[in-house]
């Protein structure tokens, strides 16, 4: 596993949201975490990526501890997180915002060289270098989003709710270029609220609810499971 949670038990001043997590995420995968509002699917990332401490559990990646490590140190090990929200500084241009990506390398010729990659993956970056990223649609900033993030040359991206706010064309094109991420060697852990989309890119399932992991399985198994569906549609999962 490259990345695992155990018994991992974190949340806000208001009481936990996780409560008792396990999950790993294998090397090489697409995996992709789904449940309802509220059954702590973005808390999760918030934990690996530095963003809040755990109160109880473990957090390794590739085997080593980082629960309750700082931002900046969880980022020089390789993870780096897409926000929800758009990040973008509006009023810089793009090729600048992604420049800014590698803002903890201190080797210029190497952010260069990781620029040029990352232009070659993202058209976009290059087409639109000179324009300030503020004047991209929603779905041209998250990819430039994603070009930004690779600028760190990292082995694991957590994607939280790529899709939001997309209409559905835009929404296709940027799972499509989730894909395009995974294919240069990168593993990926994406929280989406639109299951069947995060779900038919991905390698691995999980699904959560009132802050824990009910399933685990392929993308097909998940889908097929009929207790999924009844999730959404305002049941919960059994236990059994």
């Amino acid at each position: 596993m490259l990345l695992e949670l155990d018994e991992v038990y974190a949340g806000y001043e208001g009481g936990d949201v996780l409560k008792g997590v396990n999950l790993g995420v294998e090397e090489g995968s697409i995996t992709c975490i789904v449940g309802p509002n509220g059954a702590g699917k973005s808390t999760i990332l918030r934990v690996v990526s530095g963003l809040l401490k755990p109160r109880r559990g473990s957090v390794r990646f590739k085997g080593a501890e980082i629960g309750g490590a700082s931002p900046r140190r969880i980022l020089s090990t390789g993870i780096v997180q897409v926000a929800q929200s758009h990040s973008l500084f509006p009023d810089i241009n793009v090729r600048e915002n992604v420049r800014m990506g590698g803002y903890v390398v201190n080797d210029p010729r190497l952010i260069e060289e990781r620029l040029e990659h990352v232009e070659e993956l993202f058209p976009i970056v290059r087409e639109r270098a000179k324009d300030k990223a503020g004047s991209l649609s929603g779905g041209q900033q998250r990819l430039v989003e994603f070009a930004r993030s690779l600028m760190l040359d990292p082995q694991l991206i957590l994607l939280d709710e790529p899709s939001m706010g997309l209409d559905p064309r835009t929404r296709k094109h940027v799972f499509e270029t989730v894909k395009v991420m995974h294919g240069t060697g990168r593993s990926i852990l994406i929280v989406e609220q639109n299951v069947r989309a995060g779900l038919e890119i991905a390698t691995q399932g999980i699904v959560m609810e009132s802050g824990k992991v009910r399933l685990v399985g392929t993308k097909q198994e998940i889908l097929d499971n009929p207790q999924v569906a009844n999730l959404y549609l305002g049941g919960t999962l059994s236990l059994g």
